[in-house]
């Protein structure tokens, strides 16, 4: 392969103007005397991005895909166009903390077992707060439930430096995900099936099956706005974690996935019911629905198991944790810390 830099930046934009007029500038200025370039893959934006972009910032690489493709299916076709031995994929509502960059290529440089890492993600809205899409690094229960090193479920902890250690981790948050771009296309990508949310756990899942690892690397710092296309409260975020974690369970779990998978949907069952006995109708009507679309493109699921079979290396170590984060979480009365939960594999 022929590469024009070593590390490509690259931002996939809907309508995201706001954001970039906001941090695009910061962000290019901090690729000063790296060997990086930006690259902003426009997913048939309405709101005139594409159009400011090359007004603001002519000397940034534009790529214009002919429809919204989603997170997964935007930046599978973005990334098939860019030459670089490290892609660094970036939300357009992040802001990057002084020198970011570097210890992400660093550590890649020295740990080739490493297939991807990410840096510590703070709230761009509170400074001293971890964000909730990675925190200081993620993890999942044996139930699929991700949970991360600064944030359990919904209560985040603010940041005194309790995570401050590059540690290996289950999943790296794709809010700055940086990742060997050999490896990201050796493992298929992004799984489409996804469109958006938890794509990233699926894919960090496959790198490791394929026996390399997953880091968090906190000597790198980047505050995110967090739901900058589709608000926390969104119907359509909480139907694609709803039915993501199923398919994400199904395509990756080694021993006994269809006893997991009942015990997960009994789980939900429930979220369900509070959502109904709540009164929170449209939530119950989500969850719902979720299942329904995961149940009718079951054959075609377990199909893409059976493909995903031969990635598998005897190699791999899954840091996965052997308990229930959500039964920790509400004994705990909603305020479990990660530094409380002793990990068990």
């Amino acid at each position: 392969m022929n590469l024009k830099t070593k590390t490509a930046i690259v931002i996939l934009n809907w309508n995201g103007k706001a954001f970039m007029e906001r941090f695009l500038s910061g962000i290019a200025q901090s690729l000063d005397k790296q060997d990086a370039r930006l690259v902003i893959v426009d997913n048939a934006s309405t709101d005139g991005s594409a159009k400011w972009l090359q007004n603001a910032f002519p000397a940034v690489e534009l790529i214009t895909l002919d429809r919204n493709y989603g997170f997964t299916g935007g930046y599978n076709r973005g990334l098939q166009q860019i030459e670089a031995e490290y892609y660094v994929l970036l939300n357009s509502d992040v802001e990057v903390g002084e020198g970011w960059l570097a210890p992400l290529v660093e550590y890649l440089d020295a740990n080739p077992q490493v297939a991807a890492c990410a840096p510590k993600i703070l709230s761009c809205h509170s400074p001293n707060m971890f964000e909730y899409a990675g925190a200081g690094g993620g993890f999942i229960d044996k139930y699929g439930y991700p949970f991360c090193r600064g944030r359990i479920l919904d209560h985040i902890e603010p940041d005194n430096g309790q995570y401050n250690s590059l540690v290996s981790v289950f999943w790296a948050s794709g809010a700055a995900l940086a990742i060997r771009a050999e490896l990201f296309h050796s493992a298929g990508g992004f799984d489409e099936d996804f469109f958006a949310h938890m794509e990233e756990i699926d894919l960090c899942w496959r790198l490791q099956l394929m026996g390399f690892t997953i880091a968090n690397v906190p000597q790198s710092t980047i505050y995110h706005v967090g739901g900058g296309t589709l608000p926390n409260n969104s119907p359509r975020k909480l139907y694609l974690n709803y039915r993501n974690s199923l398919l994400m369970l199904l395509k990756n779990l080694q021993r006994r996935p269809f006893v997991t998978l009942f015990i997960r949907l009994i789980l939900d069952g429930c979220s369900a019911a509070i959502y109904l006995l709540s009164g929170q109708f449209a939530s119950f009507g989500v969850v719902v629905k979720a299942h329904w679309a995961f149940f009718g493109k079951l054959p075609q699921y377990i199909k893409k198991r059976q493909q995903q079979k031969r990635l598998t290396s005897a190699k791999s170590n899954l840091k996965i944790y052997n308990g229930s984060i959500v039964y920790r979480y509400f004994k705990s009365g909603k305020t479990l810390k990660f530094s409380d939960i002793k990990m068990k594999y």
